[in-house]
């Protein structure tokens, strides 16, 4: 008898369309710098309803250009919240400036006003200059609280968006997050385990223009072919006055952070059915919620904060002193029986990198929910069975038959 295949925790999902969308680039005259960029972004900032949409090459680099369309520098800080992937924190040490880690909710995994206020206790007199809160698993923070408490101190805030394409803020259906309406920026990835697969790619709405014009200078090199406005006319000019054609300058340093026609013409093709995405992941998250209520307490669901919600990931948190068995051994012996799961995250504030900066420092929160979490398989492809197959290896694996 062969074994069912492995269900790992998150897996992308490309049809045919997707296929000729991308072989149509293939065939054409442009695989980079070419219209299905433009196409991506008009789309993508479409489905958020954000005035601006800049493609970029990871959801890493969307981060990095929003703290560099900030003009954060060293001496600033950002608050960001511990319970996060590295990218988030790290994209404030890439302008040198200083990160004051954040505690988060312990149920949800989420940054909330209360966690926003105690770090700015944390942080340097005027330096905060930026908060980067994380919509963790698909749920969307209190962007209108953690909007209050920055108004109040007059700093900006940027969303890390990464895990939350098609979710809508709680209390506000009709908003979807990425709109930047309590944000300056809102960021996005499209890894293939993302619910819009791209290969690579990610991207930052904003609904400021000069941010915006800002990020796509910056994403390419920071080159500017501008003749008319130059700084050296001399050399932007020829003889009679006219645009050198070969012309471009460099006022400031940028990156190579572009996105391909390659990858945007796949997003593109994804997006469109982002809707369908959207109601699978829904679907399979309320059979998960049904079939686990036998496992409680020992396993519960993360806790939930309302809206409609675009489910990246299923996260429960495990009692797994209570099981008496580690994380380790219950993550082994699932896969042994085709359940591939992982943990996310384990607290950036933790790190080495991080305590060597910045010392040790307790965050009840993100050491809680971490300590218990485990995601789960969730993918649209899935099928209904194999939700019950996930929880049937749980209850073999934690010793509840």
């Amino acid at each position: 008898m062969t074994n069912p295949p492995m269900l790992p925790y998150g897996r992308h999902v490309i049809d045919d369309d997707d296929v000729a969308a991308v072989a149509a680039v293939l065939k054409s005259n442009a695989l980079t710098g070419g219209p299905a960029v433009d196409q991506f972004e008009r789309a993508l900032a479409d489905v958020t309803g954000a005035a601006e949409a800049v493609a970029c090459s990871s959801g890493t680099t969307a981060l990095h250009l929003a703290v560099l369309g900030l003009a954060l520098k060293p001496g600033d800080q950002v608050v960001v919240p511990s319970l996060t992937f590295l990218a988030t924190a790290n994209c404030a040490r890439y302008v040198g400036a200083d990160v004051v880690f954040a505690d988060v909710d312990a149920a949800t995994g989420l940054m909330t006003p209360e966690t926003f206020r105690e770090a700015l206790t944390r942080g340097g007199a005027g330096r905060v200059k930026a908060a980067i809160p994380v919509h963790l698993n698909g749920q969307a923070c209190d962007m209108r609280g953690l909007r209050d408490v920055a108004a109040q101190h007059g700093i900006s805030l940027v969303e890390d968006a990464c895990h939350a394409l098609g979710t809508t803020y709680p209390g506000n259906d009709t908003v979807p997050v990425g709109a930047c309406r309590d944000a300056v920026a809102a960021c996005f990835s499209f890894h293939p385990v993302k619910t819009v697969a791209m290969g690579e790619g990610g991207a930052v709405t904003t609904n400021d223009p000069v941010m915006a014009a800002t990020m796509r200078r910056l994403r390419g090199h920071g080159m500017e072919r501008n003749p008319l406005e130059s700084s050296i006319p001399e050399f932007a000019l020829a003889p009679d006055g006219t645009p050198n054609p070969w012309f471009y300058e460099m006022n400031e340093i940028g990156w190579n952070f572009r996105a391909s026609d390659i990858h945007c013409a796949l997003g593109l093709s994804q997006l469109k059915k982002l809707p369908q995405f959207l109601h699978r992941r829904q679907e399979l998250v309320a059979l998960y919620d049904t079939a686990l209520k036998p496992l409680a307490p020992l396993v519960q669901p993360i806790g939930r904060t309302g809206g409609a919600v675009g489910w990246h990931l299923y996260a429960v948190q495990i009692d797994f002193a209570a099981a008496g068995k580690d994380r380790a051994t219950v993550m082994r012996a699932l896969a042994a029986l085709g359940i591939g799961t992982q943990v996310h995250y384990f607290p950036v504030h933790l790190q080495p990198y991080y305590q060597r900066l910045y010392g040790r420092r307790t965050l009840p929160g993100a050491e809680a929910y971490y300590s218990r979490c485990l995601s789960l398989p969730l993918f649209p492809a899935m099928a209904d069975a194999d939700i019950a197959r996930v929880t049937d290896a749980l209850v073999r694996v934690l010793g509840r038959n």
